[in-house]
């Protein structure tokens, strides 16, 4: 009777779809244009904030301050929707950030649409062929009977990972569950083939906060009657690996967090994973205020070769899910996506949207941290380095929606590495809840173990939770700068002999105490610390034996400058342009040129048409480093657009230049 149900429910769905295809259908405005202010006070403006979750209006004002609404969230008009409908068009989904709705449409509704006068442009939907990962030959594993499980626990820890120890230990994770950090008081966001949660022992406590079925349009993400039986088993597997508890069975990475479940891909390879699902389940996330997201699917090659993507689309800005993520992390989401399984075969690079500039492309490692041969490689087709980091992503232990207890120590590819890199960012947050996404980020990619020499089969290398947590950030409160720091390690610190030892813009360097809030935060105010400034610091402390400890760091976010204690100076023998970081950026970069004597140089920023933007510098070069920063402005103080720009470096006999992209 179920075999009959579902054939007669995929007939159904297909007559009514018979002759049409599914199209974007692009308006024109959105009762205002695009640049035109908008008052608080407006109708418009109050409902596109009635659609935020007070989770969502914070995670916004931390990440965006006061200005939280942009033109992209305003309202679709309705008279626009009510027009395409009494044209007998049904609408699948509305799309905010795009202005912009798919449906179905035949040909001779899509020539109307055409005509239609508030309509700017019409776009084909592209379907994605979904192709099942398998793991190579010589890493299978049989599913493993429950009372077969290898226990792992981790030191101090009340935790008994079972085989799931290995995969969260290979990235630092069990000793920061062991300080009590679990990813409490963050939102973290799966969008998958859907979600048998409900029904297996690992994920069954697990707090979803709400889910949604973006192919059928109802708010069930297991399995349904029009489903096929293996439609759900993808995303089960990916949710248990970050959010499952089953303690001496499996451990999720980020177990304390809540969840957003969104079904986006539907996996009989007859039928298609289609990007418009994607981009609406982005939307809805962000407006529900997830804090992270993160996906397994990789767009690439579609089913029709007319409308598949070529690598050169692959530049962070072309395809509609890379759009989408980009729009997401303007509003201050961390985005996550696994790199793709296409490293062996003829594409060989990432796929979309691990293209995006500030997306987080995440690649795979062996048990042993060797990148496998199926993790899709850099760079991007503009030339960035990609992947961004990595975690496991062969023979990881993970839930199996086969049964309540079954579980499997076969899944693989980059959409089993993707998960754990989503926990360990969800770990950050909920460890140091005022970090900025752009903070989560560069933090993610300058603690893994291949960040000074990042290239791209590695990226920045393999993630560590630890390292994550442990290095020191900025918060800017009360018109004042305030580091934090965790020590998360064996040591048994005296707390009272944590000194932090800083310098400002080359200056006598000082010893402060930093306050402790009795647990792992150690914090301090800086009195004389400015935007702009060049910080240096390293921390000295001393543990309950007397043995004494120093701690160099270093990082920079855009907003401020922190580096660890200087090296030596070394004059280099001509003049050098350094690449601009953080590159791209949405407030402010850092420019370092070196020069090998003092000779009259100028710095300018044009844009991509080469007319002048800003003159940075203008004078006679330091001997050895130079240091000059960019805030996005122009000559006369205005904010510039966003797009690429290139900065230019001239000497009497030299020119160097750079290319440099501007987010906003």
């Amino acid at each position: 009777m179920k075999n009959f149900l579902v054939t007669f429910v995929l007939i159904l769905i297909a007559s009514l779809t018979y002759g049409q295809e599914k199209y974007l259908i692009y308006f024109k405005d959105k009762g205002i244009e695009p640049g035109e202010t908008l008052s608080k006070s407006a109708t418009l403006y109050k409902q596109a904030l009635d659609n935020l979750t007070e989770h969502a209006v914070e995670r916004r004002r931390k990440n965006m301050g006061d200005e939280i609404i942009t033109y992209e969230d305003l309202p679709l008009r309705e008279d626009y929707i009510t027009e395409l409908e009494s044209n007998g068009i049904k609408i699948v989904h509305k799309l905010t950030w795009f202005n912009a709705v798919s449906a179905y449409v035949n040909d001779d509704q899509l020539i109307g649409v055409k005509n239609l006068p508030f309509v700017k442009k019409t776009e084909a939907v592209k379907k994605f062929q979904y192709k099942k990962e398998k793991a190579p030959e010589n890493n299978l594993r049989k599913e493993i009977p429950e009372n077969n499980l290898k226990k792992g626990s981790s030191p101090n820890s009340g935790f008994d990972y079972g085989n799931s120890f290995d995969q969260l230990e290979l990235c630092d994770i069990p000793i920061v569950h062991s300080k009590g950090i679990t990813g409490e008081g963050v939102i973290l966001g799966l969008l998958d083939t859907g979600f048998d949660w409900q029904d297996h022992e690992a994920l069954i406590n697990t707090d979803v906060i709400a889910e949604y079925d973006f192919v059928f349009n109802d708010s069930v993400t297991a399995n349904e009657p029009e489903d096929p039986s293996g439609q759900h088993n993808h995303g089960t597997s990916v949710m248990s690996e970050v959010g499952g508890f089953k303690d001496g069975t499996l451990i999720g990475a980020s177990f304390g967090s809540s969840f957003l479940l969104a079904k986006t891909e539907y996996v009989p390879t007859e039928t298609h994973v289609e990007e418009d699902n994607y981009a609406a389940a982005l939307i809805w996330m962000e407006n529900y205020g997830v804090d992270v997201t993160s996906s397994s699917l990789g767009y690439s090659e579609f089913d029709d070769s007319v409308f598949s993507y070529t690598y050169e689309d692959m530049d962070g800005q072309t395809t509609i899910v890379t759009q989408a993520c980009e729009l997401a992390f303007d509003r201050g989401v961390v985005t996550i996506t696994s790199a793709g399984n296409e490293g062996a075969n003829s594409w060989h690079f990432i796929t979309a949207p691990a293209d995006g500039f500030n997306t987080i492309a995440i690649g795979a490692v062996t048990p042993d941290n060797v990148v496998t041969s199926f993790s899709s490689r850099g760079p991007t087709f503009d030339g960035r380095i990609k992947p961004d980091i990595l975690t496991q992503g062969t023979q990881v232990f993970a839930a199996n929606a086969s049964g309540f207890t079954n579980y499997t120590s076969n899944f693989g590819g980059t959409s089993a590495a993707a998960p754990l890199a989503c926990g360990i960012a969800g770990l950050l947050l909920s460890a140091h809840p005022h970090l900025t996404n752009v903070q989560v980020r560069d933090i993610l990619l300058k603690t893994a173990d291949n960040s000074s020499t990042p290239n791209n089969d590695r990226g920045y290398g393999l993630a560590s939770a630890q390292n994550a947590i442990n290095y020191p950030n900025l918060q800017f409160v009360n018109d004042s700068y305030k580091m934090h720091k965790f020590f998360i390690n064996d040591i048994a610190i005296n707390p009272s002999t944590v000194k932090l030892n800083y310098s400002i813009e080359g200056g006598v360097f000082q010893q402060v105490d930093m306050s402790f809030d009795g647990n792992l935060r150690y914090n301090y105010i800086f009195p004389d610390l400015s935007n702009n400034q060049f910080l240096e610091f390293y921390f000295t402390y001393s543990d309950s034996s007397g043995g004494n400890y120093r701690e160099p760091v270093s990082s920079n976010y855009g907003q401020l400058v922190l580096d660890a204690e200087p090296e030596e100076n070394n004059i280099p023998s001509d003049f050098i342009l350094s690449q601009n970081y953080p590159n791209p950026f949405n407030s402010q970069t850092k420019i370092i040129f070196e020069a090998s004597s003092n000779e009259n140089v100028q710095l300018i920023v044009y844009n991509i048409i080469g007319q002048k933007v800003k003159e940075l510098f203008n004078g006679v070069s330091n001997i050895g480093k130079n240091t000059v920063y960019w805030d996005g402005t122009d000559d006369f103080g205005r904010n510039v657009s966003s797009g690429i720009y290139f900065y230019t470096l001239k000497s009497q006999e030299k020119r160097l230049s750079k290319k440099m992209v501007l987010l906003k």
